[in-house]
C-alpha cells in the first residue's frame, strides 16, 4: 500500500485541475499580452481565475497578483513593502518560526540597514499578543506573521494580530503567509486587516510553480522584477497562464467542499495522534488537538534519527518527511523546533507527517501499525 503522508511538501493535482492545465498549455496557449483571439482566450483565463479568487476571499481582483508561488509572493511582500517605505521607518517585525522564505529575506533586509524584531513563541509555537504590542514602534513599517507553520502545525492568531497591528500604528502594513493555511481555513483579508497575504498553488492540489499574492488596494510596494509591464508593472513577466488556471480550479474546488474536508482531516489527525501517544517515547510538537492545523502532525521520536525513520517508513511505502521539505533535500537543525524549545536530543530525531483530502483511514491505521512495529526495532539497532 502507499502512503502518502507528505502534503505540506506538495500535493497531487485533483484530476479537474490536470485536465484543465493540460488545455491552456496544448489548446488554448496564446500569450495573454497577444491582441489577437488566442491571445484574448489567454486573458480570460487570467480574469477568470482573478474573479474566482477574490470572491473565495471577499476581495477586489485588482488586488490579486500571480506569482511563481509561496517564495516569490513573500520576497516581493517583505522586499517591496520594505524599499516603498524605507523612508518612513526602517523596523520590521517576524517570528523565530516563519518559512525560510520569510526569514531568509528578513536576513537580507538587515543587511540593507533594516532593523528586524524576532518574536518569541510558547511550547506550542503561538506567539504572545502582548509580545507583538510591545513590539510596535511608530518607525515600524512592516510586521510578517506565518498563519500555520509548515513543520507543527500551529495557527496564529491573525485576526486579532491584524487588529492589533492596526491600532498600535495604522500605517504598518500587515503581511501574512498564508501557504499552508490557505485552503484549510477561511481567510478573509479585509476583514482581518491583512495588506498583503502569500499563497502557493501546489499545497491545495493545484500545479507547482504557480501562485499569488494578495496586495490590499492603497498598499504601497515596489515590483522586484522589471521587463514587460505585464500585471501593471507590477511583476513583469509573460504569465504562467496554464498554472494560474489550475490555481483557480483548485482554490475552486477545496473551498467548496471545505467544511467536511476539514473535518475529516482533523479526524484522521486525531486517530494518527492517539495511534502514535501509544508508543513509548513520543512526543507530538504543536497543539493535539483542534487549535492547531488540521493536516500537520509532527511528531519527535526519542533514540531514532529522523532520516533513519523516514527511510524505514519508505521502505513500507510510507512517505512523510524530515520536519520541512521546503528548502532543500538536505537535513538541518530546524529553527521552528528550536524555537519552541524542543529538547536537544530530539531536534534530530523529528519527523512530519501531512494529510490531505485523498487520505484514507485504512492508510493512517497502516501507518500506526508500521510505527508501532519499527520504532522498538530500530531503537535497539540504534544502541549498537
Amino acid at each position: 500500500m502507499e502512503v502518502y503522508l507528505d502534503n505540506s511538501a506538495t500535493t497531487r493535482c485533483y484530476d479537474e485541475v490536470a485536465e484543465l492545465v493540460y488545455k491552456v498549455m496544448c489548446k488554448d496557449y496564446g500569450n495573454p499580452s497577444s491582441l489577437h483571439h488566442k491571445g484574448v482566450e489567454a486573458e480570460q483565463y487570467l480574469r477568470y481565475a482573478r474573479q474566482t479568487l477574490a470572491g473565495l476571499m471577499k476581495v477586489n481582483e485588482k488586488e490579486i497578483l500571480f506569482t511563481s508561488g509561496g517564495t516569490e509572493s513573500d520576497n516581493i511582500a517583505l522586499i517591496g513593502a520594505a524599499m516603498a517605505h524605507y523612508r518612513r521607518g526602517r523596523h520590521l517585525i517576524t517570528t523565530r518560526m516563519e518559512h525560510p522564505a520569510v526569514l531568509q529575506t528578513m536576513a537580507y533586509l538587515e543587511k540593507q540597514g533594516f532593523e528586524v524584531t524576532y518574536l518569541p513563541v510558547d511550547r506550542l509555537g503561538r506567539i504572545s499578543l502582548e509580545d507583538l504590542e510591545r513590539a510596535i514602534r511608530q518607525d515600524t513599517i512592516l510586521v510578517s506573521i506565518m498563519h500555520v507553520n509548515n513543520e507543527i502545525g500551529s495557527v496564529q492568531p491573525i485576526a486579532e494580530a491584524g487588529e492589533l497591528v492596526k491600532r498600535c500604528n495604522a500605517q504598518t502594513l500587515f503581511h501574512v503567509d498564508a501557504v499552508q493555511g490557505f485552503g484549510k481555513f477561511r481567510i478573509y483579508p479585509s476583514r482581518m486587516n491583512i495588506d498583503l497575504m502569500s499563497v502557493s498553488a501546489h499545497k491545495i492540489h493545484g500545479p507547482k510553480g504557480v501562485g499569488f499574492l494578495y496586495i490590499r488596494d492603497g498598499a504601497r510596494v515596489n515590483p522586484i522584477l522589471y521587463g514587460g509591464g505585464q500585471q501593471k508593472g507590477m511583476r513583469s513577466g509573460t504569465e504562467n497562464v496554464p498554472g494560474i488556471a489550475g490555481l483557480a480550479k483548485a482554490a475552486e474546488m477545496v473551498y467548496a467542499g471545505l467544511d467536511r474536508d476539514v473535518d475529516r482531516m482533523y479526524e484522521l489527525r486525531r486517530m494518527l495522534i492517539e495511534g502514535v501517544s501509544r508508543i513509548e517515547d513520543v512526543r507530538v510538537n504543536g497543539c493535539p488537538d483542534r487549535e492547531g492545523a488540521p493536516h500537520i502532525v509532527s511528531l519527535s521520536v526519542r533514540g531514532v534519527r529522523s532520516e533513519v525513520l523516514l527511510h524505514a517508513l519508505e521502505d513500507k511505502e510510507i512517505y512523510v518527511s524530515a520536519g520541512s521539505a521546503c528548502s532543500s533535500n538536505k537535513p538541518q537543525i530546524s529553527d521552528t523546533l528550536k524555537a519552541i524549545g524542543v529538547e536537544r536530543d530530539l531536534l534530530s530525531s523529528t519527523i512530519r507527517f501531512s494529510i490531505s483530502v485523498f487520505t484514507t483511514e485504512e492508510e493512517i491505521r497502516y501507518t500506526i501499525q508500521a510505527l508501532e512495529e519499527m520504532i522498538p526495532m530500530l531503537r535497539k539497532y540504534s544502541r549498537h
